[in-house]
């Protein structure tokens, strides 16, 4: 008997599509958002602050122990002394130094200092038991800060000079060339001296 082909088995499997366009939408991704410009911070500051907190609780041990070894130790000297000593690390806190593009801040215990550095007006530098330098800004705002500070960080003075530089050009900075000079100046003697000393050459 003729067997006839099942006309199911003769047809193969659907030609293979290739997938259409993808449909175009008028809607496109947005950008990233641009990075935040690098913020430069004290290095030391950590450091300079356990110096603060370590001479506070000497003071404190050593009044303690003088008082506890005279016999004269009471509840109202340990709290005088231990005001004594509070005082002293609030005299020692180290203001926290932070330099963006176009600002400088300084953060203390009496709360936070802001300056625009593309916008100064004069920087100076004060002498006395503790050398200042005095950054003011044409909104009147003023800050101090420890010209040490600067040498031992140099990504904060590099920060605040080119902000300098743009003030000068600016026309606003009228008073400030010399003590930018010597801050570069100590700057530029102590990394040659950190050069020396790992050259071996000191």
């Amino acid at each position: 008997m003729e067997r006839r082909d099942d006309p199911r088995e003769a047809v193969g499997p659907p030609p293979h599509r290739a997938p259409g366009p993808v449909p175009h939408t008028s809607a496109e991704p947005s950008p990233e958002p641009a990075p935040s410009p690098e913020v430069a911070h004290d290095l030391q500051w950590a450091r300079d602050l356990r110096s603060a907190v370590r001479c506070s609780v000497l003071l404190l041990a050593l009044l303690l122990l003088i008082d506890h070894a005279a016999g004269t130790l009471t509840g109202p000297r340990v709290l005088l002394w231990t005001g004594l000593a509070a005082l002293l690390l609030l005299v020692l806190y180290p203001a926290r130094v932070a330099v963006g593009e176009g600002w400088l801040s300084t953060r203390g215990v009496l709360g936070t200092r802001r300056v625009r550095t593309d916008h100064l007006v004069s920087v100076r530098c004060l002498d006395g038991v503790g050398q200042r330098l005095v950054l003011r800004d044409t909104s009147g705002a003023r800050v101090e800060i420890d010209p040490r500070l600067l040498v031992a960080n140099p990504a904060l003075w590099h920060r605040l000079d080119d902000d300098a530089r743009a003030s000068a050009l600016r026309g606003s900075l009228v008073c400030g060339a010399t003590a930018l000079r010597r801050v570069s100046e100590r700057v530029d003697e102590e990394a040659a001296r950190a050069v020396f000393k790992v050259s071996g050459l000191d």
